[in-house]
């Protein structure tokens, strides 16, 4: 089989104004970048139509390094919305270059599932993560600028800055740095670092503000740190947010693309899941709920990370309300559960298979505990079997839940016709019923405690006395009625990434908490968080190879 870049090359695009007539925009909306990208104005957003259209979330049981192909399965199942005759649009997460290049190597979809054009959805795109850094970086700047100032100095203490630098690449050697050597002109030399750009709390502030002048309030929302007096400071108080939406000016309004087959898909933000939300932005669901009968969207990692934090935080927030969730699986990842090595994830095993449901059912269970009906998405493989397929069906059958597989990598839109189908029954039934988990007015510890109990299964949670300490300081905040935007491992429901399947008996611990106040949620960071990835030991960019045509390969 051909390979995702070679795919995505073979493929004729339409021009992006035929796409977006699909959508009933007409080109004067359209901000062009090219022939095949477009900006799209905030003013398309109609509240009108958000309230009678559908909502389906794409999310995922507990993954394997590899992933087990969201956004294949979201872009596969508007390819197939459309095939039987619905109106669907595909909105996803930019991809970040530091996994592009270390072990992802692309994040467009795969197969004939993908989101074109490949090549520049994958780096560059239209400059948003740019933007971003350079929003965040002058916050940066203007922080040690203060501290440097003479005149309006506001006193803030260097050993209390929250605030990193970012930048969107995998560099481990800049995690822990130190900066302002080299004499009194260049600054106070202080301890800092660099987190990668999805990690930024700026991405979380697009991914959740609501408009434009919500954008410039949660940016001067951001907690920077304390002054010496103990006085919290925030990016306002620096008279950073001006400045900082002038850099986003563009970067807020969403991009439009296509699907291999010519669907529309919008492409806006893109924050880490096991750290932030894990979502698209509030901006672009919203555009895609205005323009189309369907909307797909999904969220990052598995359903206890990024389903999680966008039934919790993201649909509060946005005022939006799912009406069907896919939770995709691949046989591959089930035998991971059930005890398979590495080696083993291709070899056919009902045994291994059998025992990893206990994890795909866990997920089954916590997406019914919001009120959404859930379709399983077998996200096929060539090593599937028969048997296994059938086993994974029967199991579902017995939860009352629909299980089928999703051929959208080998066959496009024509292999997600039957999932299609069984999405437009779920929605159609009017069954589901969306509610949130918990209450954001609960205390800070009844929410973790709901979170960690009712999704991932946890006997209780524990606490450091650093994390006791945060807990008074967010109180003494009055940051207390925030959500709650659990990070932890992505690879297991518990904070320990070796307990695969569904483990029981556990308990989880917070470190410490992290507040983006601008973003508008509480962080309690379980196990050692990494904000700046390293690069593997063979890079994804050691195989790519660019001609002097300029055609690129190895981008898969």
């Amino acid at each position: 089989m051909l390979s995702d870049i070679e795919i995505a090359q073979l493929n004729k695009m339409e021009h992006i104004t035929n796409v977006a007539q699909k959508l009933n925009i007409v080109e004067d909306d359209l901000e062009l970048y090219g022939k095949f990208k477009a900006k799209l104005p905030l003013s398309l957003i109609d509240e009108s139509n958000i309230a009678k259209n559908n909502l389906v979330l794409v999310t995922a049981l507990t993954p394997t390094p590899a992933g087990e192909g969201k956004t294949t399965t979201s872009i596969g199942l508007v390819e197939g919305l459309n095939k039987i005759g619905e109106k669907a649009v595909a909105v996803l997460r930019e991809p970040s270059l530091g996994p592009v290049f270390g072990i992802k190597g692309g994040a467009a979809g795969g197969g004939y599932s993908q989101v074109v054009p490949m090549e520049d959805i994958n780096l560059h795109f239209t400059g948003d993560f740019s933007a971003i850094e350079k929003a965040n970086n002058l916050l940066a700047a203007l922080i040690d600028n203060n501290i440097q100032s003479k005149t309006r100095n506001l006193g803030i203490d260097p050993r209390t800055i929250v605030w990193k630098r970012v930048m969107d690449m995998n560099d481990r050697a800049l995690r822990n740095i130190t900066i302002g050597l080299g004499g009194t002109a260049n600054g106070i030399p202080r301890e800092d670092g660099f987190n990668i750009t999805p990690a930024s709390e700026v991405m979380a502030i697009l991914c959740m503000a609501k408009d434009f002048d919500d954008l410039k309030l949660r940016l001067g929302n951001i907690f920077v740190g304390f002054t010496f007096d103990k006085k919290p400071v925030y990016a306002r108080d620096l008279k950073a947010e001006e400045a900082m939406t002038i850099l986003l000016k563009d970067a807020v309004k969403p991009n439009l693309v296509q699907t291999l087959e010519g669907n529309p898909a919008i492409i806006h933000g893109g924050p880490f899941a096991n750290i932030a939300q894990g979502t698209n932005t509030i901006l672009a669901t919203k555009m895609g709920l205005s323009l189309a009968k369907y909307t797909i969207t999904e969220a990052g990692f598995g359903a206890d990370l990024g389903a999680e934090k966008f039934l919790n935080i993201k649909c509060v927030a946005g005022g939006l309300k799912p009406k069907a969730i896919v939770v995709v699986a691949t046989i591959r990842a089930l035998r991971h559960h059930g005890g398979a090595t590495k080696e083993e994830y291709n070899t056919p095993s009902i045994e291994k298979v059998t025992k990893g449901l206990e994890n795909l059912g866990k997920h089954v269970e916590n997406m019914q505990k919001f009120g959404v009906s859930p379709v399983v998405a077998i996200n096929a493989f060539p090593s599937d079997t028969k048997e296994e397929v059938a086993l994974i069906k029967s199991f579902c059958s017995q939860m009352n839940v629909k299980a089928v597989e999703a051929k959208g990598f080998a066959e496009g839109g024509d292999g997600m016709a039957e999932l299609a189908k069984e999405v437009v029954a779920i929605v159609e039934k009017g069954e589901s019923n969306f509610k949130p988990l918990y209450n954001w007015n609960l205390g800070v510890k009844e929410k973790i405690e709901k979170i960690a109990k009712e999704i991932y299964g946890a006997d209780g949670v524990k606490y450091s006395s650093k994390a006791e300490n945060d807990i008074k300081q967010i109180t003494e905040l009055g940051l207390e009625e925030l959500p709650i935007c659990m990070a932890k491992t992505q690879k297991s429901f518990s904070d320990d990434d070796q307990l695969l399947g569904r483990p029981t008996g556990f308990s989880v611990t917070v470190r410490e908490f992290e507040y983006a106040v601008g973003a508008g949620f509480i962080i309690p960071i379980l196990g050692n968080m990494m904000r700046m990835p390293g690069l593997p030991a063979i890079p994804a960019s050691e195989g790519m190879t660019i001609d002097s045509n300029g055609v690129i390969s190895g981008l898969s």
